[in-house]
């Protein structure tokens, strides 16, 4: 499966998230350690961050980051304290395109879904049901199982759902109408949340830093474990909180 991390703290380069430590998602798109049913996650990237206007901003491609040399000279000067990136595994079935690298965006909120449906085709037209009108989450229409669970947060937060609500709610109700992986990370800028369904997520804190990553990305001490069925919700006001799914 995929791999993605999200950060909240102090403004941080996004080429120290990306490429810095022992096991930094460069090297997890080649050499991933925790993955499950793939040996690489070479089929697409992407980053999202904020600016000071709290606008969401993102950079996608398709081809594997460790390719990309002019995305890592930029990276090494933009700077964030809030941030999301994403590794693609594709999943068999669905293309190799750049639509379909996370995280997705809407308005001001990130997404991304590490995992699979089981049997998409099956409860395709369902999926659709649940996500609603399309017209404002442009990157739903992505042609990734993904893109309708993101349309349904998407949906879910329109109607008021907290951030953490939103694909808590994306999980209950997907997985009873398809087995899966259904691995969320949203964040909105001052907020992350994640879901842990079929595939590992960790999460550290270190000083005013909190960390949440499919897999550690250094061997620094402090990275925990979060349970399988849960969900994680954290900012810096408050802290980390985990609860059963």
């Amino acid at each position: 499966m995929c791999r993605h991390l999200g950060y909240l703290g102090p403004a941080r380069t996004l080429a120290s998230l990306l490429y810095e430590g022992e096991h930094s998602m460069e090297r997890q798109s080649y050499a991933p350690r925790m993955t499950q049913g793939n040996l690489l996650n070479a089929d697409g990237y992407g980053i999202g961050w904020y600016e000071g206007d709290g606008g969401a901003r993102r950079f996608r491609r398709a081809q594997p980051i460790w390719t990309d040399v002019s995305f890592r000279e930029v990276a090494g000067v933009v700077r964030a304290s809030c941030a999301m990136a994403a590794l693609r595994s594709a999943t068999t079935g669905f293309p190799v395109d750049e639509s379909c690298a996370q995280p997705f965006r809407a308005g001001a909120r990130l997404f991304s879904h590490n995992g699979k449906v089981e049997g998409f085709a099956g409860v395709e037209s369902k999926l659709r049901e649940l996500a609603g009108d399309l017209a404002e989450v442009p990157d739903a229409r992505a042609p990734v199982d993904s893109a309708l669970l993101f349309a349904f947060a998407a949906r879910l937060w329109r109607e008021g759902a907290s951030l953490g609500d939103g694909i808590a709610d994306v999980v209950r109700s997907v997985s009873g109408l398809a087995p899966g992986r259904y691995n969320l990370l949203a964040s909105d800028g001052t907020a992350l949340a994640a879901t842990t369904w079929g595939d590992s997520l960790f999460v550290r804190t270190a000083g005013e830093a909190i960390w949440l990553a499919s897999e550690p990305v250094t061997e620094e001490p402090g990275w925990e474990a979060v349970p399988e069925r849960s969900l994680v919700t954290a900012d810096l006001a408050s802290g980390v909180h985990v609860y059963p799914l």
